[in-house]
């Protein structure tokens, strides 16, 4: 639990000298006392108008078809498969349900009623190995899991297992069945809610428990902030280019339902059909990755179809430079790019930019997210750092993960004895309270004393009208420890060579950040939310002396 805020707090930047916190300028958003028992399915649902919205709950989106549900029938189905999921399948509060599958209509119904029921979601990326999936039931133990046929082959043989589309799941989905008398489930607001698996790219995946509590904090804040979107005509329709097992399109849709929006799915994600969903279905609102960001302002694609309807985009995921924005901004001058910052282990929302205003931030991920609490610390000495100086951003607040599951080691390394979750990444706040991203500590490249920010290259690197992609990543050198090495992907028929890369990017830094190798290659390696897996590309460059892809 935060302390009571301090009197001495500069209102520019939120940073109390007194104690080294920086505390949000947003207002807090009304939370439900903690003491009543009460689920983030409830709660979501509760902020629904009375009667449910006319508009679409749920598109998804093909390319020959779109189903959808309207917000009465998601009600009815959720209620009716949350009481099969108790009377017919056994389930009970606490029980972990294990998700292995791709996005379609079903996911957010069974996401909601089994939150309705005190089961614990554990979602997955229906890509991932076997051996991965095995580590991941391991730690979490689940008691069932649901996918699809072309998955099921990849499940431990052990775990009980549901199809989503057998006549049984289909018939739990059946509204105006006679449900059984069920007492009610009472649960606490800090009961888990759902596992979610971190991302892997610094070690082991982990399980991080997200509480009802952190859900419930999560949506107020959006619920509260609503006013900074206004509506121009009608409810907003959003389309989801994140996989709803990433934390990020995890919360964003528990947001779309409490507000009453219309949720755009898709089954393949592409740049075409992107356009085409948001041509077809009249999309203002797009949850993005740098990635896509970089698609959209440079793709011939974008002049083929109608996006008049879109107002604004949010990325998140990773970062997203100022030079990248701009382009961005120079192609689409009418909708306005948002930028955010979380992690799985903040449930996703830690910062975020809300308005035009603070849209022209270019480079910052906006302010601290209303309710949280943070420090900005010296990773060598311990000491906190004001406004302008750069340390390891750490966290404190109603989102913050209750820790890794079967990790106590994990947990307290990451999570101190306060309740402060320790990032990882290099930040520092201005003097206006905007929040920088600079870097993963652990990704900085230390050459010769100096350290390099990966992303700062990757940002100029972007800013090339010939280049379509690039990573850059430490390759080892006897002399200097380590030296920048970019990955880069051409645009098509470009002949950019590699002194021409290098002398590009020495123009704009310092000598000791130069790019000393190149490597083309056809695509950058990226995890699902569209952060850069620089382990393969390191990997790939040590493979051989001189790579060329």
């Amino acid at each position: 639990m935060a302390a009571a805020r301090p009197s001495s707090i500069d209102p520019r930047s939120g940073f109390c000298s007194t104690n080294g916190v920086y505390y949000s300028l947003r207002a807090p958003p009304p939370l439900p006392p903690d003491s009543v028992p009460l689920s983030i399915a409830s709660y979501a649902l509760s902020l629904l108008p009375s009667p449910p919205p006319s508009n679409p709950a749920i598109i998804f989106s093909t390319s020959s078809s779109s189903p959808s549900i309207t917000y009465p029938l998601l009600i009815s189905q959720v209620s009716s498969l949350a009481s099969a999921l108790r009377s017919q399948l056994r389930i009970s509060k606490g029980d972990v349900v294990y998700i292995l599958a791709p996005t379609s209509l079903e996911i957010p119904i069974l996401y909601i009623a089994l939150l309705s029921i005190g089961a614990v979601v554990c979602p997955s990326n229906p890509l991932s190995t076997p051996d991965e999936i095995a580590h991941q039931v391991s730690l979490t133990n689940p008691s069932v899991a649901f996918t699809n046929a072309s998955f099921a082959a990849k499940l431990p043989s052990h775990l009980a297992t549901v199809l989503l589309e057998s006549p049984l799941f289909r018939s739990f989905l059946e509204p105006g069945a006679p449900a059984p008398s069920l007492p009610p489930v009472e649960m606490s607001q800090y009961d888990p809610a759902a596992i979610l698996y971190s991302s892997g790219t610094t070690g082991r995946v982990k399980g991080v428990i997200i509480t009802h509590r952190n859900l419930i904090a999560v949506i107020a804040g959006y619920y509260a902030s609503r006013e900074a979107w206004p509506l121009e005509d009608g409810p907003d329709v959003t389309l989801f280019t994140i996989p709803l097992f990433h934390v990020f399109g995890f919360f964003m849709l528990l947001r779309s339902v409490a507000l009453g929006d219309t949720t755009v799915l898709m089954g393949k994600v592409d740049l075409e059909a992107i356009l085409r969903a948001v041509h077809a279905h009249r999309v203002k609102f797009i949850p993005v990755s740098p990635p896509l960001v970089l698609a959209l302002a440079k793709s011939d694609l974008v002049s083929k179809f109608d996006l008049s309807s879109l107002r604004g985009v949010g990325s998140g995921g990773a970062p997203l430079g100022r030079e990248l924005a701009e382009l961005f901004i120079s192609r689409f001058p009418s909708v306005e790019i948002y930028q955010g910052y979380g992690l799985t282990e903040s449930t996703g929302a830690a910062a975020t930019q809300l308005g035009p205003e603070e849209c022209l931030v270019f480079g910052s991920v906006g302010k601290i997210s209303a309710g949280l609490e943070a420090k900005i610390v010296d990773p060598a000495t311990g000491e906190v750092l004001p406004p302008g100086r750069q340390g390891e951003l750490w966290l404190r607040g109603p989102t913050i993960m209750k820790g890794y599951i079967g990790d106590d080691e994990a947990t307290v390394s990451t999570l101190d004895s306060e309740g402060w979750l320790k990032t990882g990444d290099l930040c520092y706040f201005d003097q206006d309270g905007f929040l920088f991203i600079v870097d993963r500590l652990k990704e900085l490249i230390k050459y010769k004393a100096y350290q390099v920010p990966p992303a700062e290259l990757e940002k100029i690197l972007l800013s090339h009208p010939e280049i379509a992609d690039a990573a850059v990543i430490p390759y080892p050198n006897e002399e200097a420890g380590q030296v920048p090495m970019a990955f880069v992907v051409r645009q098509p028929q470009s002949t950019l060579s590699e002194k021409q890369i290098i002398d590009f990017v020495a123009k704009q830094v310092s000598p000791y950040k130069k790019i000393r190798r190149v490597a083309f290659i056809s695509s950058i390696p990226k995890s699902a939310a569209g952060k850069i897996l620089r382990r393969e590309l390191v990997n790939y460059a040590l493979s051989s002396p001189r790579p060329k892809l």
